[in-house]
């Protein structure tokens, strides 16, 4: 048992030795604790004293059962206790109960909400001040005895209401030291009952689906979650029920969330499946950017993988191609009678050539594409996009852009962006024919989490066979005309951004291609520094440099890590970058780790041609920037590293 379990244990084991029933309800008219004399006292059931059971529940079985005497309305009688309880006071009452017993109430306020509330039964007290009244003359020293024995009750009954404050102020600390630790946590907390009503729920709902209330204790689940995210968990929660505790991963496509929940029964110890069962504890966590670094590593992963099988068969392939073509050239050249034979040969010779053709575009979906991602204004790339692409189109297919509210700048790889959106135009163009038709593109910012592109046309749109396999690479409907790698393409760099792609169509009877970008927004540039460049081929020294002074930096060079060293001690340098081969006994990853050792505290990067996956670009313990690079990879790179 834990402390915090022991604890708990033993302060109900304390409550249920009072004399005085006790209970205390929260801010949202919900049982939070009684005692075994309180469930006595009103003979109430042991669903009527579980921690959750609405107030007005058992305010309407006390009536119905007849605890306070005839009630001609019961839903008004109700309603009233209801909205008493709303507006608590601190207030002191007697009441006769209807079997005869007299308790008074006495209830007071917590500091975080709700109140507490203290029942005695003061029937004795009440027959003595009876029976002094009406023989005071007669029975003078019972007066006084029963005067006493009332004392001594009013001492015991003080004692025990100090205790209870004492209990009610530890409670109060231990709820709120609870609550403000649910509230810390980067997720979702929550209990539902067996009806799926929210017991508890700390306020982090809007934090996993955007849009949500964040005070959701007393709501159905459907009203608190809405009706996409309800009937994605409903399985989950059923399973809960029956006893089964789960964790799943789901798509929210209305927010565009990747949400991980946990789904645990609130179940009596030692007992399994349905039984014991009183309710369901749910940890949702909201791993959409986990999800897209995700995708783009997975996506990483089988490119290399699709290198590694097609490079070798790719390079005998290409092999046998240049010699069926040259053995064909020649069989071309020779005098051949039959003109079915030279038929025969000039349509070999275009195969091969297309074999070759073939080639090429493997090559290019399973290279390892360079990822440029740079501050990119989306409408001026789709402006540009228009422009590029309407020379391609029939004179009979429009192309239409609309662009909603986008931050002005935001971080992509416009070359790849562009390359991606003509590939689906061209697609929507052949699908469409000579026409007449039109081709929409609509982009938006979704949630502030995706940059949605949508590309609609009302060409004949996808088939059920195409809906399932068009994202295959290879698979194609044009027949000869088509190579079934551009689709592929696409959802290969939307997979390898960490992004999304889906394909439809919509009601007017085409097609229509979703791609969904990571939208992150561009980091402001850096003010400017003086920047040590250690770099020692002087032609990209100075390469760089001047790519450093074109975004506002001053720049002093060095053509080694001991002329480095040397020019370390210069008052104000802001920034050192260097390359990782130096050409001397001292690497750029080790001039940079001796400078730091020796207290330099200024930001420092590497730069390199070597492949990410040499051990000197493994085990340098600083940012690396890919050569070659262009001025907007630099400064994107440096905006990115001196923000942190």
């Amino acid at each position: 048992m834990t402390r915090k379990t022991n604890i708990a244990a033993l302060t109900q084991a304390g409550l249920n030795l009072i004399q005085q029933a006790l209970s205390i309800y929260d801010s949202d008219l919900k049982l939070v604790l009684v005692n075994r004399t309180f469930q006595e006292m009103f003979s109430l059931p042991d669903d009527m004293v579980r921690p959750g059971t609405p107030f007005d529940v058992t305010i309407r079985y006390l009536v119905e059962r007849g605890e306070y005497g005839a009630v001609d309305d019961a839903d008004s009688f109700t309603q009233a206790r209801v909205d008493q309880a709303r507006n608590f006071e601190a207030h002191y009452m007697e009441r006769t109960r209807a079997n005869g017993r007299v308790i008074s109430v006495e209830g007071n306020p917590l500091p975080q909400g709700g109140w507490v509330a203290v029942y005695t039964d003061i029937t004795g007290i009440k027959r003595q001040e009876s029976l002094l009244r009406a023989r005071s003359e007669e029975l003078s020293e019972q007066v006084l005895a029963h005067s006493e024995e009332l004392a001594q009750t009013n001492r015991a009954l003080a004692s025990a209401n100090a205790a209870l404050e004492e209990t009610s102020r530890q409670l109060a600390e231990m709820e709120s030291r609870t609550r403000l630790t649910t509230e810390m946590t980067p997720a979702h907390i929550a209990r539902m009952d067996l009806d799926l009503f929210y017991t508890f729920s700390n306020r982090k709902l809007s934090a996993v689906i955007p849009g949500r209330p964040k005070n959701i204790v007393g709501l159905y689940a459907r009203d608190a979650l809405g009706d996409e995210a309800y009937d994605l968990i409903l399985p989950f929660l059923r399973d809960a029920i029956a006893g089964k505790a789960s964790v799943h991963e789901v798509s929210h496509e209305g927010t565009g969330q990747r949400i991980r929940i946990a789904f645990t029964p609130d179940q009596d110890a030692g007992k399994s499946g349905a039984e014991g069962v009183r309710g369901i504890y749910l940890l949702s966590t909201n791993i959409t950017e986990e999800t897209q670094a995700r995708e783009a590593l997975h996506q990483t992963h089988k490119r290399e993988l699709a290198v590694q099988l097609t490079s070798g068969l790719a390079h005998d392939f290409s092999n046998l191609l240049t010699i069926i073509l040259g053995m064909q050239a020649q069989l071309g050249r020779m005098v051949l009678p039959d003109s079915r034979a030279r038929e025969l040969v000039k349509a070999t010779t275009g195969a091969a050539r297309r074999g070759g053709v073939l080639l090429d575009r493997i090559a290019s979906a399973t290279g390892r594409p360079e990822m440029q991602p740079a501050p990119t204004d989306v409408s001026t790339l789709l402006v540009g996009l228009k422009t590029l692409a309407t020379p391609s189109l029939p004179n009979g297919v429009s192309l239409k852009i609309t662009v909603d509210e986008l931050p002005d700048r935001i971080l992509l790889d416009p070359g790849g962006v562009q390359d991606m959106m003509l590939n689906l135009i061209l697609n929507a163009r052949d699908a469409i024919g000579a026409g007449p038709g039109h081709i929409c593109i609509h982009a938006r910012s979704l949630r502030e989490t995706w940059l949605e592109l949508k590309v609609s046309d009302n060409g004949p749109g996808f088939s059920s066979e195409a809906l399932q396999s068009a994202l295959n690479p290879f698979f194609t409907t044009k027949g000869g005309e088509g190579s079934g790698l551009g689709l592929s393409m696409v959802f290969d760099q939307t997979k390898l951004a960490g992004g999304q792609l889906r394909l439809g169509n919509h009601g007017e009877g085409g097609a229509v291609v979703t791609l969904r970008l990571p939208l992150r927004l561009a980091l402001d540039q850096p003010s400017p520094r003086l920047v040590l460049l250690v770099e020692d081929t002087p032609e990209i020294r100075e390469s760089v440099r001047g790519m450093l002074i074109d975004l506002g930096h001053q720049v002093i060079e060095a053509s080694s890590a001991e002329e480095a060293m040397f020019l370390i001690g210069i008052d104000g340098i802001g920034l050192i970058l260097s390359d990782i081969n130096l050409g001397g006994p001292m690497s750029g990853a080790d001039l940079l780790a001796y400078l730091q050792a020796e207290g330099n505290d200024a930001p420092a990067c590497l730069m390199t041609s070597l492949p990410v996956s040499d051990p000197r670009c493994v085990n340098a313990a600083f940012p690396i920037l890919s050569k070659p690079f262009s001025q907007g990879d630099l400064a994107a790179f440096l905006a990115q590293e001196l923000a942190q």
